[in-house]
């Protein structure tokens, strides 16, 4: 049996006040033509098919003509559940009659955990909720965690499943272990947010939602496929690409991964302002991505932003390195200062930070003169 693992679409997402609906449009349009290459017996969305749980009607329309075209034009059956951006009531409507023509929809939580039967295998969708939603829906007063609730959920599952059978669990979870972006909203402070990769060793596999990198979890039958597109600068070195899952009978499965390319894509450049807009420079590059650009130029310069963009229209992010470097600095000596170290001690900290040189013996004793006579000082009055 084959299907397709894909998750976190986002659709109707904003980057930087840039609207990507049309960008990801392009992007399914590319996963439309995979599905009909691949001929996949069925289609996984792991979670956040929407960026926000009020999407514009733009988005709205966007999903409506993609699944369509792959449920019905294509005739392939899709299993699909809702994550932390998306409204389970709203992907929940329609869901009883969609399940005619094989597009399974989980929004809200089950009240009971029957699979999805497909060609032999055994999909258990298990949509994003919070610990309380679980809570109060088994009544177990135990649950205050993630991992609490996805314990919960699991040995619920366990009860009748049948092992003997190939058995895939469709989740949207931070699996611990797993390395996060900027445009993944966290799901709670502290580590109740996470869940641990063992919990799913009772699957054959487990297809993850919620973390944007392919490449975020290391584990033999968990993974996550990573985002339709990169939605942040942090993403910027990813490879998006979606699984493709081949499952043997015995529940052993083979993978293979199909690369999405979007038409403009999101780097990072940097360098002096005169060498970006020197046309040696720009000519080998694709001046029509979405850039962040950091300059390295000291001192002040006039309008950078306006002249960057008349060579590169999409600069989303620009700012400049020493500033950076400052802040960073800053941030530091206040951690040093926070400590309640002496004054010579974060005069030292701060003079080494400033300045990158030493702070020796001679130094030290000035200081230490300077400090004593503002002490006085201070005290006379």
């Amino acid at each position: 049996m084959k299907f397709i693992h894909t998750a976190d679409w986002h659709l109707g997402k904003i980057v930087h006040g840039v609207h990507m609906t049309e960008d990801q449009r392009l992007v399914l349009q590319q996963f439309i033509e995979v599905v009909d290459e691949e001929r996949p017996d069925a289609v996984v969305i792991a979670g956040d098919l929407y960026d926000r749980s009020v999407p514009p009607t733009e988005a709205v329309e966007l999903l409506d003509e993609v699944l369509y075209t792959i449920n019905v034009d294509m005739k392939t059956p899709i299993v699909a559940i809702s994550g932390n951006h998306d409204s389970a009531e709203r992907l929940s409507f329609g869901s009883s009659w969609y399940r005619h023509s094989n597009l399974h929809i989980q929004g809200k939580m089950p009240q009971k955990f029957e699979p999805v039967r497909l060609n032999g295998v055994n999909f258990y969708l298990v949509p994003y909720a919070e610990p309380g939603v679980v809570k109060a829906m088994l009544d177990d007063d135990s649950i205050t965690t993630h991992d609490n609730a996805m314990k919960a959920i699991v040995g619920k599952i366990e009860e009748t499943l049948n092992p003997n059978e190939p058995n895939v669990f469709v989740g949207h979870a931070f699996v611990l272990g797993g390395k996060t972006t900027d445009s993944e909203r966290i799901l709670s402070v502290g580590g109740s947010g996470c869940v641990a990769s063992e919990l799913f060793e009772t699957f054959d596999y487990t297809a993850l939602g919620h973390l944007h990198s392919p490449d975020a979890l290391k584990h033999d039958k968990a993974s996550y496929s990573g985002s339709l597109m990169k939605y942040s600068f942090s993403e910027a070195k990813q490879k998006k690409s979606i699984t493709i899952v081949n499952m043997n009978p015995d529940g052993s499965f083979e993978t293979k991964y199909r690369s999405l390319v979007p038409k403009q894509d999101m780097r990072e450049v940097e360098g002096l302002l005169e060498e970006l807009l020197d046309p040696a420079f720009y000519q080998s590059q694709k001046t029509e991505d979405y850039l962040k650009i950091t300059l390295h130029d000291e001192g002040s310069i006039i309008d950078p932003m306006n002249k960057l963009r008349m060579i590169y229209p999409n600069v989303l992010h620009l700012e400049r390195k020493w500033e950076a470097v400052d802040s960073k600095r800053k941030q530091s000596f206040q951690s040093v200062k926070d400590e309640k170290k002496t004054e010579l001690d974060l005069f030292e900290t701060f003079y080494s930070e400033m300045t990158d040189r030493i702070f020796d013996e001679k130094k030290r004793g000035v200081m230490t003169s300077v400090i004593e006579k503002v002490k006085r000082e201070e005290a006379l009055k």
